[in-house]
C-alpha cells in the first residue's frame, strides 16, 4: 500500500513537473514572437492605399527581425536579431482588413487584442475607422498609435492609450493658408477657394478646420461642396466648379473618389489655375498610376520625399521598391513605416509586452529628423497623445511623380504655376 502511494505520489510529482516544463516551454517560445496588430483596408474603396501599407509593415518587420547595416547606422533596431529589449524577440506583424467601414474596423480590433492577443495596436488609415476602433483599445487598455487619420477630435477624447504621430488638420492648414498667401503676394489669383471633401469624419473634420483657418488668413473660401465617398457619379459636382470657376479648388477624398473626380474634370474640360488634393487618394500608388499623366501639376500635401542618398528616407524607399516590384514609398506607406518603427521602439525601450509599461515607454519616445522616415521634425507625443514635433511639406504632380517644392528650405524642384492637368 505504502509502495502504490508512493508511486502514485512520484507519477504526481512528474507529471507536474512535465506540466511545468511545457508550462515553461510555452513562456518561452511566447517570449520569442511579439505580436502587432494592424487593421487597415485590405478591401473596399481604399483596397489599394491598404495593402500598399501592408507591405510597409511586413517591410520593417523584416528590417528589425534579420537586419539592415545601412540603416543600423541611424537606427540601432535596424541591426537585426529581434528586439534586443525582450532578448531578441521578434516581430509578428498580425493584420486585419476593416473593409474600409467602422463596423468592420472595431470588430478586427476587438478579435485582435481579446484573440490574438497582440501587444499594441496600429491603425486604421480613415478617421472615422479610427475614431470607433480606437475606442475598443480604450477600454481594454491596450496601446493603439495612429499614423494617418487626421481629424481634429481623436486626440480630444481624454483617452490614455491612444498616440498619433502624423501631422493633422491644423498643420496642413497653416500650411495651404502660408502657401497660399505666398502665391498671392507673387500676383497669383487667390480670391476664390473652394473645399470639395467627401462626407466621412476625415473629410467633414479637415474641411472646417481648413474653412475656419482659411477666414483667419483672409483667403476667401466661395464654395463648400460636401459628397459621398462611395460616389459613383461626380458630374453635378464638378459641373458646380465649372460655373463658379474659383481660382483655387481642395479635394479631401479618398482613392476612388479621387480617381473620378480626375476622370471627370478631363471629360467635361474644366479645370483651376491652382488644384491643390489633401493627400488621401491622390497620393495613393493606384491614383498616381491612373491619373498622373493627366494632372500634371496638381499640388498635394505629403510628408515624405525620398531625399539624399544614403538617407534614412531614401533607403527605405529604395527597399520598398524591391517589396513591391517597383513602387516607392507614398505618404501613406512613409506614415505607416514611421508609425511600425515608433511602436518597436517603444515596445523595445519597455522591455515588456505588459500594455501600461508599453504606453508609458510611447509617451517617453524622442526621435530625431536623421532617424526618421517621414519628413518630421521629430517624434514626441503631448499629454493628448499627438506628435508634437509632425510637419509637412507641399508637393507638385511633376511628368507622373511627386516631388517637393514648398517650403523652399526642404524644396526638390521649382513650383510651376498654373495647374496643366491633360
Amino acid at each position: 500500500m505504502v509502495d502504490g502511494m508512493v508511486g502514485a505520489t512520484r507519477r504526481a510529482l512528474a507529471a507536474v513537473a512535465a506540466l511545468a516544463a511545457f508550462g515553461l516551454g510555452v513562456s518561452a517560445q511566447a517570449q520569442q514572437v511579439v505580436k502587432i496588430g494592424a487593421v487597415y483596408p485590405l478591401s473596399g474603396n481604399s483596397a489599394s492605399t491598404g495593402n500598399y501599407a501592408k507591405m510597409a509593415f511586413e517591410m520593417g518587420a523584416d528590417i528589425i527581425n534579420n537586419g539592415n547595416p545601412e540603416l543600423a547606422k541611424v537606427m540601432p533596431l535596424a541591426k537585426g536579431g529581434g528586439l534586443p529589449g525582450l532578448k531578441g524577440a521578434k516581430i509578428q506583424m498580425v493584420i486585419a482588413d476593416n473593409q474600409g467601414t467602422p463596423a468592420a474596423g472595431q470588430n478586427q480590433t476587438l478579435r485582435l487584442i481579446t484573440e490574438e492577443k497582440v501587444a499594441a495596436v496600429i491603425c486604421c488609415y480613415q478617421s472615422g475607422i479610427t475614431l470607433t476602433a480606437s475606442a475598443v483599445a480604450e477600454r481594454y487598455g491596450i496601446p493603439f498609435l495612429n499614423a494617418e487619420s487626421v481629424a481634429a477630435n481623436l486626440t480630444e477624447r481624454g483617452f490614455k492609450w491612444f498616440f498619433r504621430t502624423t501631422p493633422v488638420a491644423a498643420d496642413f492648414a497653416k500650411a495651404y493658408s502660408t502657401f497660399l498667401n505666398e502665391q498671392k503676394a507673387a500676383g497669383r489669383k487667390v480670391d476664390s477657394i473652394a473645399i470639395v471633401h467627401e462626407n466621412t469624419e476625415y473629410g467633414n473634420s479637415v474641411s472646417s478646420v481648413l474653412a475656419d483657418a482659411f477666414a483667419k488668413a483672409n483667403l476667401p473660401v466661395t464654395q463648400k461642396i460636401a459628397y459621398s465617398a462611395n460616389s459613383t457619379d461626380v458630374q453635378p459636382q464638378v459641373l458646380q466648379l465649372k460655373e463658379k470657376n474659383p481660382d483655387v479648388v481642395i479635394f479631401i477624398s479618398y482613392t476612388s473618389d479621387a480617381i473620378l473626380y480626375a476622370k471627370t474634370m478631363k471629360e467635361l474640360n474644366w479645370k483651376p489655375a491652382i488644384l491643390i488634393a489633401d493627400d488621401g487618394g491622390f497620393n495613393d500608388p493606384a491614383f498616381v498610376k491612373a491619373m498622373g499623366s493627366v494632372t500634371e501639376g496638381l499640388i498635394s500635401r505629403s510628408v515624405f520625399a525620398s531625399g539624399k542618398p544614403g538617407s534614412v528616407a531614401a533607403i527605405l524607399d529604395d527597399l520598398y521598391k524591391k517589396k513591391t516590384g517597383g513602387d516607392g514609398l507614398d505618404d501613406v506607406s512613409a506614415r505607416v513605416l514611421q508609425a511600425f518603427f515608433v511602436m518597436a521602439e517603444a515596445i523595445n525601450n519597455a522591455g515588456s509586452t505588459d500594455p501600461a509599461k508599453i504606453r508609458d515607454a510611447l509617451r517617453a519616445v524622442e526621435l530625431k529628423p536623421e532617424q526618421l522616415v517621414a519628413g518630421y521634425d521629430g517624434v514626441k507625443f503631448d499629454d493628448k497623445g499627438q506628435n508634437v514635433q509632425a510637419s509637412t511639406l507641399i508637393t507638385q504632380m511633376r511628368n507622373g511623380n511627386y516631388v517637393s517644392v514648398w517650403p523652399k528650405a526642404r524644396a526638390t524642384h521649382e513650383l510651376v504655376l498654373p495647374y496643366k492637368g491633360w
